[in-house]
C-alpha cells in the first residue's frame, strides 16, 4: 500500500525523516541548488511556437502557467515533437494539448532528501514558492509562483560539486 511506503510518504509530505544513515546533503534545502529562473509558457502558445522557443533558448522543458498563476503542467520538446509527428497534435494547436499534467511540486524550503525521493519516480519537479498577494480591496490570497524546474542532473551536479567540502 502507498500509505506504508516511506518514499511515497516523504514525496507527499506525510513523513520527513526516514533514513537512518542519511547522506550529508539530505537535509539541505532545495533553495541551495541555485536554480536558474525557468522559461514559462502561457497556455495559448502554439506547439510550433513552443518548439521554436525551447530550441532557441536551449531548454528541454518548460512549465505551462495560466495568467492567473495556476500551473497547468509541463511541456517537453520531445513530447511536443513526438505528438505532432504522430498526428496526435497539430503545430497550430495550443501547447496545452501536449502537456504533462501529472507532475510533482516541491518548495524552496523542502529538503534535498524529499527531492531525491520525488526524482526516483519523476523526471523532474517544479519548484514553487507561496507568495501572499493583495488585491485592490485589500484582501489577501496566496499564489504559487514557479521558481524553477529541477531534475536528477541538478541534484547530482550539486552533490558532486560539494562532495569534497
Amino acid at each position: 500500500s502507498k500509505f506504508v511506503n516511506d518514499k511515497w510518504m516523504i514525496k507527499n509530505g506525510f513523513l520527513n525523516d526516514v533514513q537512518e544513515h542519511k547522506p550529508w546533503w539530505w537535509n539541505i534545502k532545495v533553495q541551495k541548488l541555485n536554480l536558474s529562473a525557468p522559461l514559462i509558457l502561457l497556455p495559448e502558445v502554439s506547439c510550433q511556437k513552443a518548439i521554436e522557443i525551447l530550441q532557441e533558448k536551449g531548454y528541454d522543458q518548460a512549465p505551462v502557467v495560466a495568467e492567473s498563476g495556476l500551473i497547468l503542467g509541463m511541456v517537453t520538446l520531445s513530447n511536443t515533437l513526438t505528438s505532432v509527428l504522430a498526428g496526435n497534435a497539430e503545430f497550430s494547436d495550443p501547447v496545452t494539448k501536449v502537456i504533462y499534467d501529472q507532475f510533482s511540486k516541491i518548495g524552496l524550503e523542502d529538503s534535498l532528501g524529499k527531492l531525491s525521493c520525488i526524482l526516483e519516480n519523476d523526471h523532474f519537479a517544479i519548484v514553487v514558492h507561496e507568495q501572499m498577494q493583495f488585491n485592490g480591496n485589500g484582501s489577501s490570497f496566496m499564489k504559487q509562483m514557479v521558481f524553477g524546474v529541477v531534475t536528477a542532473m541538478d541534484l547530482l551536479t550539486f552533490v558532486s560539486r560539494n562532495d569534497n567540502k
